[in-house]
């Protein structure tokens, strides 16, 4: 048995045993364990995993278990949307999606609308925060998804904000010039027009987009490309193993940069391969805490951890902790739909509804407060900026490194973007 396949023995065994219940609710949970972007797949589907038969050994919603069905597949839009149509046709069709990538999330969000179910993607693409489809970007209506943290593009935002200040604390003359980068892909594209626009309203000098694969790979062409165009704010849309590639080969290089990683694009683990070269790297965190913070709800979070790490010794990266919460806002809409009539895709539409700065019950202090309206899916446009601190040796475990305060993933500011209406959908 493979490590990816032991973390998700658990799920594994739920969905098996939920599916011998008739009175079971069925959830489908697509995953990228193996695929381009499994190195933050993976430690945010077990979080996921872990929450969903956490919620089981607790009595499920309302005394009835889920019926989990987990399944990889390897962050590719064809096969999620066939596992889909699986799950959405015939008696077992599932209640709930706990989806993943842009792409896939994107390219079902018409199927998700007219099946009535509801879709928590780890895509943050602001285009599917838009319920109406009255966005005045032509976004398309997107009534049934949903998502936990700001959109990529809100969070971009927060960042380009957070610069135009550093580059004035900091003293710089003229413009600051600023780069998007990532593969030619829905998920690092789906923030770029939208910080673009307001990275020149800031009175940036826009530089042309840089690309690089979502794969690690020899990205010194790249770095050499930034350091002559005298960059000084780039923006990593991938997740953090190719970004670890950019990073080293930029400091190898010596273009001195000011990266802003997406919420995929820094984490403890890519601290610790990256080293010295993720020094500095700023990045949205969508919790409270990391998993060394200290919160009244980390006590359940520690908890729900041991699902699949029974002797409680595992150290969480930031992504997992957001699976976390995924889940539980889903179960909360279902526990809301239970007693209002039943645990259908409608009724959980509506649960999301029914709260204004919502955080989950035993979640306090690590989830983010939240709300959700019909009008509008950001569920946050509050920013928390993060620096990566790494000061010395990264050759130890991750939990080593952070108690050594070797990595440090410390707060340097919280941005409030504003919810312009014409920012909706995009």
């Amino acid at each position: 048995m493979t490590l990816k396949t032991a973390l998700f023995a658990t799920a594994a065994l739920i969905a098996a045993t939920g599916a011998a219940s008739a009175q079971s609710i069925p959830v489908g949970h697509l995953a990228d364990q193996s695929g381009a972007t499994s190195d933050v797949g993976v430690p945010y589907a077990q979080g996921v995993a872990d929450a969903l038969a956490y919620i089981n050994a607790k009595g499920g919603v309302n005394g009835t278990k889920l019926a989990v069905d987990t399944v990889d597949y390897g962050y590719q839009a064809p096969r999620a949307i066939s596992q889909y149509k699986k799950w959405s046709s015939g008696s077992d069709k599932i209640a709930a999606l706990q989806g993943w990538g842009t792409a896939d999330t994107e390219a079902l969000t018409g199927f998700v609308g007219k099946d009535e179910i509801p879709a928590y993607s780890g895509s943050y693409s602001g285009h599917l925060t838009d319920p109406t489809g009255k966005g005045t970007h032509g976004s398309k209506p997107a009534p049934y998804n949903f998502f936990y943290g700001p959109s990529y593009s809100d969070a971009l935002r927060g960042m380009l904000m957070w610069a135009a200040e550093d580059w004035k604390k900091k003293g710089g003359q003229g413009k600051p010039k600023y780069v998007h980068m990532g593969a030619n892909h829905p998920y690092p594209n789906a923030p770029k027009e939208a910080g673009e626009a307001l990275a020149k309203e800031l009175g940036f000098d826009v530089l042309p987009a840089v690309q690089f694969a979502l794969t690690p790979g020899d990205y010194t062409a790249q770095c050499l490309t930034l350091k002559e165009a005298g960059a000084n704010y780039a923006y990593l849309g991938n997740t953090a193993g190719s970004n670890i590639s950019v990073l080293k080969a930029c400091q190898t290089v010596g273009a001195k940069v000011q990266f802003m990683g997406n919420v995929w694009g820094m984490d403890e683990n890519a601290a610790k391969a990256a080293g010295a070269a993720a020094d500095g790297v700023v990045f949205p965190l969508r919790t409270a805490v990391t998993w060394s913070g200290e919160a009244q709800g980390m006590k359940t979070m520690q908890e729900i951890s041991k699902i699949s790490d029974a002797a409680g010794t595992a150290y969480r990266p930031v992504h997992y902790l957001a699976g976390v919460c995924t889940a539980f806002y889903m179960k909360e809409a279902m526990d809301w739909a239970a007693k209002n009539g039943g645990v259908t895709g409608p009724g959980i539409r509506k649960g999301m509804y029914q709260k204004k700065d919502w955080v989950p019950a035993g979640l306090e202090g690590v989830c983010v407060p939240s709300t959700w309206t019909e009008t509008d899916h950001r569920g946050m446009t509050a920013v928390n900026i993060y620096r990566a601190s790494v000061k010395g040796d990264t050759g130890a475990n991750v939990d080593e490194l952070v108690k050594a305060g070797t990595i440090k993933l410390e707060k340097i500011a919280t941005v409030d973007v504003p919810r312009k209406p014409e920012w909706l959908g995009w």
